[in-house]
């Protein structure tokens, strides 16, 4: 999924329109987003993704609800369906309108941060006619923002009334109880234990945001490795208060 992520950006003729790099740690996958309050959205996109589903879903939420997560997830999932999919970040400077043409080659198309082109006419045409291609060749495309499309600051209407026609769910931050369970599973999938009082300790003192979150335990993680052991609290406070002198 990484190599296919990084090429994203590429026209999907023989030459590539804008060779930028987009480095993906590790792949995002469904099963690794904690639902919480989303179940019915992580639903809709897997059915989606395979091509079961909906053909066009539109995400919105906050920063830190998992859109991007869930993007990145489709594109991989529809993969090993051998589904051809590309993911385009809006929210990356220098990217040209020019990069929708012909996706509807493709079999399905996730767009991320619809709000950075609102109110530009060459992106808003561009994704209206991506929109009726792909609803032409019965491909699937998922869009995300951080507003629904009625709040946000489109110019063409026409644009705005594509964008409900299929169904739209609102992201909602997870609870202090799921943010728990998010960082101890994502630790355990990296071979990581942490303990009650580490994940109270992360809880008290960091971001609760999953995306802040699962940074830390790739940060964890990383330290662990060099350490050669299980995360401690110590540790831990190493690496949210690096200026401190520790034991």
């Amino acid at each position: 999924m990484t190599s296919d992520l990084q090429t994203v950006f590429a026209h999907p003729g023989e030459h590539p329109q804008l060779p930028l790099a987009l480095e993906i740690a590790r792949e995002p996958t469904l099963a690794e987003y904690l639902p919480g309050p989303n179940a019915e959205a992580v639903a809709a996109i897997a059915e989606s993704a395979t091509g079961a589903g909906e053909p066009f879903v539109f995400l919105w939420g906050g920063a830190g609800t998992g859109k991007t997560h869930l993007l990145q997830a489709a594109c991989l999932a529809a993969d090993g369906e051998r589904r051809h999919a590309h993911y385009v970040p809006l929210a990356i400077p220098g990217l040209n309108p020019s990069l929708l043409d012909d996706l509807e080659r493709l079999d399905l198309i996730a767009i991320d941060d619809l709000q950075t082109v609102a109110g530009q006419a060459d992106w808003e045409r561009a994704l209206f006619d991506l929109f009726n291609r792909l609803r032409e060749r019965g491909r699937t495309l998922l869009v995300a923002a951080r507003a629904a499309p009625e709040a946000l600051a489109l110019e063409l209407p026409d644009l705005r009334s594509r964008l409900q026609w299929g169904p739209r769910y609102r992201l909602l931050p997870l609870g202090d109880g799921d943010c728990e369970r998010l960082l101890a599973e994502s630790a355990r999938r990296r071979g990581l234990t942490l303990g009650e009082d580490l994940v109270r300790y992360i809880m008290r003192l960091h971001a609760r945001d999953p995306g802040s979150l699962l940074a830390l335990i790739e940060r964890i993680d990383a330290l662990s490795l060099r350490e050669q052991r299980q995360p401690t609290i110590p540790m831990v406070r190493r690496l949210l208060h690096p200026a401190r002198r520790q034991d």
